[in-house]
């Protein structure tokens, strides 16, 4: 996880996909697919605590 929300997220370099195999590709999908669920999990996590900071001290934004 990043120290804080400025630093930017370290992303492998992505591979050529036309020299990927069909089971590679496939492979790849899933991954990636795993990944956007743990960002959105992730998002939902961050909007519930600043919900709930904001319901503490009144915040608006």
């Amino acid at each position: 996880m990043a120290l804080n929300d400025e630093e930017p997220v370290l992303v492998r370099k992505a591979q050529a996909l036309d020299q990927m195999s069909i089971d590679e590709l496939e492979t790849r999908i899933g991954q990636l697919k795993a990944e956007i669920l743990a960002c959105e999990a992730e998002i939902e996590k961050k909007k519930a605590q600043k919900r709930a900071a904001d319901a503490l001290f009144g915040g608006n934004s």
